[in-house]
């Protein structure tokens, strides 16, 4: 964590306060019916960091962050978004705190345009509908042409734009990502991924789970393998490239 720099009031020092993680994980378990698949998680995640979650299917990357991102409660153990903790309170609740969370499956509405898709994008208040579409339409111009289609007829590389849009446009301090590139072609993962470095730039802490190693370390700045519900190992992208390797292959 980092230590701001002291101040000082009439000459007198005081204390330096410190920046706390972004997210906190404090031994976490979660169950679906009596089936366990957290078993006591501890993860932090720094301020300003990409962290990319990697496993194999059923690890329980994509529990974890609907955990974190309050879809989900753990039957014990505390998540913390900065100095508040997560505890029961619902996802609307946590959107007021900075969180901005895109799960697998992209989390659109299917049956509204996407212009209409945009429009509840201004909910979290200050925001204009035009100012949404203006950011939206000059990062992905391919939505300012399906613009009055409905999203659920769009391919799903322009759905996961439209997805990443609703970060693009609330400035969110947390951005939750499950399975950015699930079906879709290397190219359109590239240019989402390009996004996704655009958005960790701005400061925007980033918790990602990903299929694809290498796609997920080519952004990460810290990196951790989940496998059996735990959190198995942690490092930088350097570190875990080659033992994520290993844990898919067992």
């Amino acid at each position: 964590m980092t230590d701001l720099t002291a101040a000082s009031v009439d000459g007198e020092p005081v204390a330096a306060r410190r920046i706390p993680p972004s997210i906190t994980i404090d031994g976490i378990r979660a169950a679906y019916g009596r089936i366990e698949v957290l078993h006591g998680v501890d993860l932090v995640v720094p301020p300003g960091s990409v962290f990319a979650l990697l496993g194999p299917n059923g690890a329980g990357k994509s529990t974890l962050l609907k955990v974190i991102g309050g879809r989900m409660r753990p039957t014990s153990g505390q998540v913390r978004i900065g100095d508040q903790p997560v505890g029961k309170s619902p996802p609307e609740k946590l959107v007021r705190t900075g969180l901005c969370a895109i799960p697998e499956g992209r989390g659109i509405f299917p049956n509204l345009t996407v212009r209409e898709n945009l429009r509840i994008w201004t909910y979290r208040g200050g925001l204009g509908a035009s100012d949404v579409e203006e950011k939206t339409f000059t990062a992905f111009p391919r939505l300012k042409e399906r613009r009055k289609q409905m999203a659920g007829t769009l391919s799903g590389g322009e759905q996961q734009m439209l997805a990443i849009s609703r970060a693009l446009v609330t400035d969110p301090t947390v951005l939750l990502l499950d399975e950015l590139s699930m079906g879709l072609a290397p190219l359109i993962v590239g240019e989402l991924y390009e996004m996704v470095d655009s958005l960790a730039r701005r400061g925007i802490t980033i918790l990602l789970v990903e299929q694809f190693v290498t796609t997920a370390l080519s952004v990460a700045t810290r990196a951790a393998i989940m496998l059996h519900g735990r959190i198995e190992q942690e490092g930088t992208p350097d570190d875990m490239a080659e033992a994520a390797l290993g844990a898919y292959l067992s």
